[in-house]
Parts: C-alpha cells; structure tokens; sequence
C-alpha cells in the first residue's frame, strides 16, 4: 500500500543525509538500507514495518546507479554475485514472512543485535586478513568451498534484506571479503547483489507493509546524487593499504547503530 504522510520540518534535513548514505553506501558496497531504517525508526519514529519496506525502496536508487557506476569502471564480477542472488532471493522472501509476524519491539532489538554481531564478524575478518594478506596473496578459494559461502552468504544477505529492510549489505560484504577478491571488486558485486535482492524483497513486502513515498522522495533526492558521485570518488582512491582500516571504520558504525537501536527500541 502506498502513502503520501504530512512534510514536517525535519524531513527537510533527510536530502543531506540521504546524500551522505547514498555517496558512502556505494562507496562501502551498500545500498544505504542499514542507515535508513535508523533514521526512519530513531529519527522520525516511523513504525518498524513500515519503515522497513519505505527503507527498501528509499534504497532502490542508490543500488541502480551504484551498480551502473561500477559496472562501468569494472568492478562487478557477475558469477559471483549470481551465488550471492540465487539463495538471496528465497532469503527475502522467508524476511519478509518474519517481518509480518513479529513486532515492532522485537523487530528494532533483534536488528540491533544484528548489527552488532555482523560487525563483530567484520571486523574478525579484516585482522585475519591483515596477517595472512603475504600468505594468501595469490590464492583463490577452491570453486566448491566458493560455491558454498556464496549461497550461504548470500541466503543471510536474503534474510536479512526481507526481515529489516536494510540491503542485507553486511553478510554479503562478509562472503566477498572471505573469498580474496579486490576491495572495489567487492563494491561492485556486493551493490549488484543488494540491488536484485532489493527488487525481491520490495515484491514481497508490498502486499502487506505501506510505503511512505513522502519519506521516500525526501531520501532519495539526495542519496542518487550520491549514488553518483560514490563510484567516480571511489576509482580515485588508492585502496589497497587502508582496506583494512575501512573494514573496521565500517564494523565500528555498525555497531553504534546496534546499541542505539537496542537503547531506543522504547
């Protein structure tokens, strides 16, 4: 169901942030879900389901010019986003079923929960990266144990993206870090997969969850003009020695986001 809901003062603040989600969402291989539904539930006290599908669509924009952004400098590898997809569609729609049936109460605290456990497991990955970086410099993962955390990833990435309307962004960009690729390949493929997981989980949502389109313009008339600048900002930027750094500066947001959402689930 759509929704048209009365402007207030403070939507006129949601551009500016809705630009600075969509520049670094792109930039960090997310659609900006995982900082929208925040703001919708802590900022403008919208409902947890409906800010969940209202996330989901404010997120499409930034996951269509992202994706084409970095397909054009190359940094999308399409057979591993497809193992990504294949189980994150099925996972969006199992999501979406859960959101329907829990409250709004226990919908904020298991996201903050989430949050912090995913950052947890971010910020493991990039110091075991750090110190087998020289080892494992040249290896790749053998196509079956690849296969694996594909679907397996990308089944959570589904889950998550139906359940709390954030992208699923963080389980996806686990998956990739632990399989080696280059951190702007990991961008790439990591927005193509929050992109189709995204179109699913809208679908699955939109019989039952109202969409506040009013929100939704107000976010996205900043956060596509972000969307664009992201992956051009990006090509610029010598990543190879802070991709770590990135790492734990993405764990640590996410897990101040985790706190608040459990701290102000009230």
């Amino acid at each position: 169901m759509i929704d048209f809901s009365e402007i207030q003062d403070i939507y006129f603040i949601l551009p500016l942030l809705g630009f600075i989600i969509g520049l670094f969402g792109t930039m960090v291989g997310g659609g900006g879900g995982f900082f929208f539904l925040p703001i919708l539930t802590l900022l403008l006290k919208v409902p947890a389901q409906a800010a969940v599908i209202t996330s989901l669509v404010a997120t499409l924009p930034i996951c269509i010019v992202g994706s084409l952004g970095h397909y054009r400098k190359n940094n999308i590898d399409f057979k591993v986003a497809t193992l990504f997809m294949v189980t994150g569609i099925i996972g969006a729609f199992i999501g979406a079923e859960i959101t329907s049936r829990i409250s709004d109460l226990a919908l904020k605290t298991a996201f903050g929960i989430y949050s912090i456990l995913i950052a947890l497991n971010m910020a493991l990955s990039a110091k075991k990266n750090t110190i087998e970086r020289e080892k494992e410099k040249t290896k790749i993962s053998p196509r079956d144990l690849k296969t694996l955390k594909g679907s397996s990833f990308g089944l959570a990435a589904g889950l998550i993206t139906g359940t709390f309307g954030t992208s699923g962004t963080a389980p996806i960009l686990a998956g990739l870090f632990s399989m080696r690729i280059p951190f702007k390949m990991v961008i790439g493929t990591s927005l193509l997969a929050v992109l189709v997981n995204t179109i699913f989980a809208v679908g699955a949502h939109f019989i039952v969850g109202k969409i506040d389109l009013t929100l939704v313009i107000f976010l996205t008339a900043g956060s596509t003009l972000g969307a664009i600048i992201g992956p051009r900002l990006l090509a610029k930027i010598q990543i190879d020695k802070s991709e770590s750094k990135a790492k734990y500066a993405y764990a640590i947001i996410m897990v101040a986001i985790g706190i608040l959402m459990i701290l102000g689930r009230n």
